[in-house]
């Protein structure tokens, strides 16, 4: 075979050896070890051993990967004629415990690592994934002091957080709201306990609809949240830390790993955060307790088993939901007269919650290219009291206050996994598969208690705020046939095949089902559904392994129940599908030290239920969100740092049960939304200071379909400035800084300009 290069080059090409095992030292054999950019690389052998050679010298990245192990890569620098040895290379079972290893100076780009198993759930690169996803990790949630998940969200393009009048959280994308529904992949719910980002490793937001993979009760429309919590590592290591600041804000957090036995097959780790903040409000405050222990057990080089559970107990006051009368002649919350910094309630009357999660998971290695992995989970919701507050503003400076005490309310969700993942050529197209079953279980229980209106206050006199023992004569206990006492239950198969037809061109072809079943509960006739959801993706590198141009289709659904028409017939309903089609532009180039998403995508909804004039159920509705996304995470020089996005949705209501909104911005849904964040950190003799910039746009909303009142468009701007070392780091963090006034989508009035500084020393 001949060669390009001269005499005097040939002499100066390096090699690079290593040896790849898992985290109990043992070889790997048939792992591939390829660099990237050179488009070289070689097998393992039994004894997990390799040797690439005729290697110039540079920068490289090199990818080791294994289909029972998922990925890891580093950065290799190469001399000329040098023979390199890496050592000891470990990787972990199917990417349960990801990292980026680095032999180099510093981490690059190291806000872009987008290596996950819970996507596709397979390994999948992000160029090979013709999905769009952004990725939030925990050195950025570091670097910019954050404490809570709201704030969290808003470094991925996109998302506008939501915190709902009941305590739950939810994000907004793509013109719809989804909850933090999904953790490690499986289940969740926030729908009233919120959660703490104390034990969160990254999160992971998918965009488009994610009905095929996800099932109905995980994702909405719009997409996915799935929370990635910290696992246990084979290093010991404790990290202590203690956050301060504005509105007397105290937060204790703990990471403690220790493997518990001396061969490290046994591996134990807790995280632990104690929060306590008054709101920035006269009255109210947030307290909150989280304890997230996690255990694995490699019993041998075949099997392994993951046990993490987490409680998490809050105590808190809720935010104010505002509605406004017919005749007010408000078009926004700015336009109320209430002062910003003034309650209308006591924060006697507040909420206590507690939320449980359970996660198991039991993984073995059928053979070198086949993997079983078996999940369970089960999350649980108490609510022992919740004080809702609500007003109805009359005018700008008129408010009619009532209240309402949701509680006790029981919510439990029990989910059954079982995903076998495998790999095998068919002649020359090679396949990744996933083929998996899923049983869910729900049981929902709930009592409330709502007032009448209770007084109509002027807000701009020294008015009183309503306490506790003023509000509970007023209550009236609720009755809701069928919604406090329910239970359903999901029986879903799916599969996955991405199927790379040739070295730079693959396909996704993904199917499942779902036989959702609700029961009779005595007060509401039970009913049972099926659906289908396919997912059709195309992936196409136009440059290999750095630039890829992809297109799909993906599917959403949401189960309806039978409808009674006035006639007294029963409309059996078709589930309520929304149909993704997306195409866009993934670029992960220089290095690496620049990533890149473009994506145009269109969502339709055309069988929504509506109500006709003559008041039947008819399911012709129609809504169409579309509009495109930008992302770019950057390491342009060493020590800088960007992470920005842009995103542009027009989500409309085509056609309704009322002809007036047709046409109408749904709800909600902001036009425009941007984030930006640059960082820049010392490389000379004060290496591991740092800077940090940035903020977010958020542009005008609706608060009801009519489009009337509006939650205006705001900037935030952000600003850090931090100092880290290898046993300890500093950190101070300013937020909203123009001390601009804003509002949630809910029409809340969120916090003015606040501080936190943070230590953290790890030993």
């Amino acid at each position: 075979m001949s060669c390009s290069f001269p005499t005097f080059a040939r002499q100066a090409l390096s090699s690079v050896e290593g040896k790849v095992a898992d985290k109990s030292g043992r070889p790997i054999p048939y792992a591939n070890v390829h660099f990237r950019e050179l488009d070289k690389g070689a097998l393992t052998d039994d004894s997990g051993e390799f040797i690439v050679e005729g290697l110039p010298s540079g920068n490289y990245q090199l990818q080791i990967s294994h289909v029972s192990y998922g990925r890891r890569s580093m950065q290799v620098s190469l001399k000329p004629g040098e023979r390199k040895d890496l050592g000891k290379i470990l990787l972990y079972e199917n990417g349960s415990d990801l990292q980026e290893v680095i032999v180099a100076d510093s981490k690059v780009n190291r806000f872009a690592d987008k290596a996950t198993e819970y996507v596709a759930r397979m390994p999948l690169e992000n160029l090979e994934n013709p999905q769009v996803y952004s990725v939030v990790n925990k050195e950025l949630l570091q670097e910019q002091v954050l404490t809570d998940i709201d704030q969290s969200v808003r470094n991925a393009t996109g998302v506008v957080p939501v915190i709902y009048p009941s305590g739950g959280f939810a994000a907004t994308f793509r013109g719809f709201n989804i909850g933090i529904n999904s953790r490690n992949g499986m289940e969740t719910s926030t729908g009233r306990s919120s959660v703490d980002i104390g034990n969160i490793e990254r999160i992971e937001v998918l965009k488009g609809p994610s009905g095929t993979l996800f099932g109905s009760n995980v994702s909405s429309f719009g997409g996915v949240v799935n929370l990635v919590t910290k696992k246990p590592m084979e290093d010991k290591l404790t990290e202590i830390g203690y956050t301060t600041g504005s509105f007397n804000l105290h937060r204790i957090t703990a990471d403690i790993n220790t493997p518990l036995t001396k061969d490290k097959k046994t591996l134990f780790r807790l995280n632990t955060a104690l929060n306590r903040q008054k709101r920035f409000l006269d009255y109210g405050f947030n307290n909150t307790f989280l304890i997230s222990p996690s255990l694995k057990h490699i019993a041998s080089d075949r099997l392994s088993f993951t046990l993490d559970a987490e409680l998490f107990d809050a105590k808190s006051t809720r935010t104010l939901y505002s509605r406004y009368g017919a005749n007010s002649g408000i078009t926004g919350p700015d336009e109320l007269l209430i002062d910003y910094n003034k309650a209308l309630f006591h924060e006697d009357a507040n909420a206590a919650t507690s939320s449980l999660k359970i996660f198991t998971q039991a993984q073995y290695k059928i053979s070198e290219n086949w993997t079983s992995t078996t999940l369970f989970s089960y999350v649980e919701e108490d609510v022992d009291h919740s004080y809702q507050y609500y007003a109805t503003w009359l005018s700008p400076s008129l408010a009619a206050r009532n209240i309402g005490n949701w509680g006790p309310i029981y919510n439990s969700y029990t989910n059954i996994q079982e995903n076998i993942n495998g790999e095998f050529a068919t002649g020359t197209i090679r396949h990744k598969i996933l083929v998996g079953a899923s049983l869910r279980f729900m049981d929902a229980r709930s009592e409330a208690a709502t007032s009448g209106f209770i007084d109509t206050v002027d807000v701009t006199t020294d008015f009183r705020v309503l306490r506790k023992q003023e509000l509970d004569p007023y209550m009236v206990p609720g009755n809701w046939p069928g919604w406090h006492k329910a239970n359903d239950n999901t029986y879903s198969l799916y599969a996955s095949d991405v199927l790379a037809l040739t070295d730079r061109l693959s396909t996704m072809l993904s199917l499942r089902l779902d036989h959702f079943y609700r029961p009779d509960n005595g007060t509401v006739e039970g009913y049972e559904q099926t659906s289908l959801s396919p997912k059709l993706g195309l992936i196409y590198q136009l440059v290999k392994e750095q630039v890829s141009v992809f297109g799909n289709y993906m599917n959403g659904f949401q189960n309806q129940a039978p409808a009674n028409q006035p006639d007294g017939a029963l409309l059996v309903l078709d589930p309520l599908y929304a149909e993704q089609a997306e195409g866009g532009l993934k670029a992960e180039v220089f290095d690496k030290r620049l990533t890149a998403t473009i994506s145009y995508y269109h969502i339709a909804i055309d069988n929504a239920i509506r109500t006709n004039a003559d008041g039947f159920i008819e399911q012709d509705g129609r809504q169409v969100s579309k509009g495109g996304d930008i992302e770019v995470v950057a390491n342009p020089i060493a020590g800088l740092n960007i992470v920005a996005g842009y995103a542009y949705n027009d989500n409309r209501i085509v056609k309704a049960s009322d002809e007036d909104i047709e046409g109408n911005k749904a709800v909600g849904a902001p036009e425009n939304v941007a984030n930006l964040w640059l960082s820049y950190a010392l490389q000379g003799k004060l290496k591991g200071l740092g800077f940090g910039v940035g903020g977010n746009q958020v542009g005008e909303n609706y608060l009801f379909s009519d489009n009337v009142v509006a939650v205006p468009s705001y900037t935030l701007f952000n600003a850090s400035i931090f100092f880290e070392q290898p046993t300890w780091r500093l950190g101070l963090k300013g937020n909203n800084l123009t001390n601009e006034k804003y509002w949630s989508s809910y029409g809340v009035a969120q916090a003015p300009a606040n501080f936190a500084a943070n230590l953290t020393v790890r030993f």
